[in-house]
């Protein structure tokens, strides 16, 4: 059973940057889109970025010019680099890896705490 461990959140002044990183382990099959969601307290959980194994990447339009998502592929590891950091982006984050051979199926992170002062 794949495991994501994610790492790199906390408590930071606005205006300040964190780098998030979820790492897949036990993985036996090629993951192919990687992504970061986020869920704030009484709000649903919403699509912060993605990237395909080809390196396409899609932003959330309030994160653009502010976050960029990369991938290690030889790691099974994806980031966040999250810089420019407010209030609203206080939220519970959770990666989430994709593959699609033998058959579709999303892997989910436990989640990690951001948490953003202003």
């Amino acid at each position: 059973q794949v495991q994501l461990e994610e790492s790199g959140g906390g408590l930071v002044q606005a205006g300040g940057s964190l780098r998030l990183a979820c790492a897949a382990s036990r993985s036996r099959f090629s993951i192919n889109t990687m992504a970061w969601y986020r869920q704030a307290p009484g709000k649903p959980r919403e699509l912060v970025a993605a990237i395909t194994s080809g390196g396409l990447t899609n932003y959330t339009d309030s994160v653009k010019g502010r976050f960029t998502i990369s991938r290690d592929n030889a790691k099974d590891t994806v980031y966040l680099q999250m810089n420019s950091l407010n209030s609203e982006d206080t939220a519970v984050y959770y990666c989430k890896m994709t593959r699609i051979w033998p058959s579709r199926y999303d892997y989910w992170g436990q989640g990690t705490q951001v948490t953003v002062s202003s």
